[in-house]
């Protein structure tokens, strides 16, 4: 019998999915100078699914729904929430894209893996979270993919599908022996199953392992990061940008709620995996970043170092620090999102994205710089911005759990972290354009940049000064967990 907790449970997915069916059912009607509209269409249809959900949607006591499949609870929600937000940004930076935002198509596809990600957060059933992943990710192969006429484009969607079937495949695996294992794919009942076979910890450690590849892919951990400088680099900028922060928030979300409830009998195997795995993300991420000339290159190899960072609060294991990852993924989307979309603005008047090209952009538009500025500083850990408050808790996290050594990679790498963003920054304030006349070369915002960029760079600042209400709701997400 379908209850009022079943449909509360799914409001924001019911949302979404009537929003793809009015978009597809609308677009084919609008000439092609009015295609651009279907960005506006899907910001205010989620930004109103966002509010509904917030009204009518909100989770009570953690509930199993739909034979144990979806768990309705503050964890899923506060992430479904997060998703939909950066979808938001992403569908107003994607409407001015030269070739992708007049194509309805595109805005279906972020629609779609949106749900996907949404099932993903909530996923309480190993069969579930499969096909939730594979909703989000099939979607998104295709958005890398999507100018045909572009190579870099092209060769990014491949690469990305490739890979990501193959480490899909690899983790579908591990999820057939924890069900051989346990006899049951209900995350809820695994952990009791699973201790009462008596596995060995090397049986245990190989199953973590497998099942670990694919999470790792998602989120861009070394050494499964290879693929997200190509594919960030190819693929259209606002999908780059989404890629960076909603699909691997979607990452952490699974990684969390999977290893936090099913695997905490192996917690000795798999913190320590994690704790190796997050110092050498930080460490690679960063150093191959100091070499990048290409800001979208740059902005990969340091997303791969901020899944390093995250990681500290997972492999904390305890309430702290799940809330200190789902905050650091809060204050993540938003500064990320901002980076990737000034470099949308700036490469949609020039065409360029290499650091060099970026000097003088302090007087061809100086409140796009300022935002820059808020960005990269909060990206590098400096305060009053959001990034500064994320690094404290997860660090916080680390040194509760006695893992005082990670905590000291990670402040190292940190420091490595602010010579680059520096760097980048140097061009935009200290350099000149060639031929000095910057006047004569504005760079100006269209509406849709104007409202998102503007929207994402309070967020930046407001996370980082006004934290506790955030933290709260982490902290109340992280509650369920225990």
């Amino acid at each position: 019998m379908f209850t009022p907790i079943m449909f509360a449970s799914i409001l924001p997915e019911i949302l979404i999915l009537v929003l793809a069916v009015i978009l597809l059912c609308v677009e084919p009607f609008w000439k092609e100078d009015q295609r651009r509209n279907a960005g506006w269409l899907t910001a205010g249809g989620l930004f109103i699914a966002i509010i509904v959900s917030l009204l009518f949607g909100q989770p009570g006591e953690p509930t199993a729904v739909f034979g144990g499949m979806i768990r309705f609870d503050w964890l899923g929600f506060f992430f479904k929430m997060l998703f939909m937000f950066a979808a938001v940004a992403t569908a107003l930076l994607l409407m001015d894209h030269e070739k992708a935002g007049q194509r309805g198509e595109a805005y279906v596809m972020l629609l779609a893996s949106v749900l996907g990600m949404n099932l993903m957060a909530s996923s309480a059933d190993l069969v579930m979270l499969y096909l939730a992943i594979e909703t989000a990710s099939i979607p998104l192969y295709i958005l890398a993919g999507f100018i045909l006429a572009d190579d870099r484009s092209t060769e990014a969607g491949f690469k990305y599908l490739l890979f990501g079937t193959l480490a899909s495949t690899v983790m579908l695996y591990g999820f057939s022996l924890v069900f051989g294992f346990a006899g049951t794919t209900n995350l809820y009942t695994l952990a009791e199953k699973l201790a009462a076979g008596q596995l060995s910890t090397l049986l245990a450690f190989a199953v973590v392992v497998l099942v670990l590849v694919g999470l790792a892919f998602k989120v861009s951990l070394v050494p499964f990061h290879f693929w997200a400088p190509d594919v960030y680099e190819g693929s259209p900028t606002p999908v780059a940008g989404f890629l960076s922060t909603a699909s691997k928030a979607a990452g952490f979300a699974v990684l969390v709620r999977l290893f936090f409830v099913a695997f905490p009998g192996f917690a000795p195997s798999w913190t320590l995996i994690l704790a190796a795995l997050s110092a050498i993300t930080m460490t690679v991420g960063n150093l191959l970043a100091i070499s990048q000339t290409n800001i979208k290159r740059l902005l990969a190899y340091s997303s791969i170092a901020h899944a390093g960072y995250a990681l500290i609060g997972v492999v904390a294991f305890s309430q702290l620090g799940a809330a200190s990852v789902v905050f650091y993924l809060a204050a993540y989307i938003v500064t990320n999102l901002l980076a990737f979309g000034i470099v949308m603005a700036f490469s949609r008047i020039t065409g360029l994205e290499n650091l060099e090209d970026y000097a003088g952009m302090s007087r061809r538009n100086p409140w796009l710089a300022l935002m820059m500025l808020a960005a990269f500083l909060s990206l590098s850990g400096m305060p009053p911005f959001g990034g500064f408050v994320a690094k404290v808790f997860v660090f916080a996290a680390g040194v509760e759990a006695n893992y005082i050594w990670l905590v000291v990679v990670g402040i190292l790498n940190s420091i490595v972290g602010v010579y680059y963003y520096l760097n980048a920054l140097k061009y935009v304030y200290l350099y000149r354009m060639p031929n000095q006349d910057e006047e004569k070369h504005p760079i100006p915002l269209t509406r849709p940049y104007a409202i998102a960029l503007a929207v994402l760079a309070i967020g930046v600042i407001l996370v980082g000064t006004v934290f506790a209400p955030w933290f709260s709701w982490s902290d109340a997400a992280a509650l369920n967990l225990f």
